[in-house]
């Protein structure tokens, strides 16, 4: 399952991220295995996706989305 798999608000833990493909600010902010995410809000069309992940919020695209496990 990727954070695609996320329905609005429900909440997973992130199993595994591609961090080759994944942009180093989203590694920072807490984008880890381990930590759990919750999907606030979905813009409309579905992107960018609105997110929880330790506390901060931050919005990232769809083709992003993918490159982050998640188990619920």
């Amino acid at each position: 399952m990727t954070l695609l798999d996320l329905n609005k608000g429900e909440k997973a833990i992130i199993s595994d991220i591609e961090t080759e493909k994944l942009p180093l600010k989203l590694i920072e902010m807490g984008c880890l295995p381990g930590n759990e995410i919750e999907l606030i809000q979905l813009a409309p069309f579905n992107d960018p996706m609105y997110l929880s992940v330790n506390g901060c919020r931050l919005s990232i695209r769809r083709d992003t989305a993918q490159y982050i496990s998640i188990c619920k």
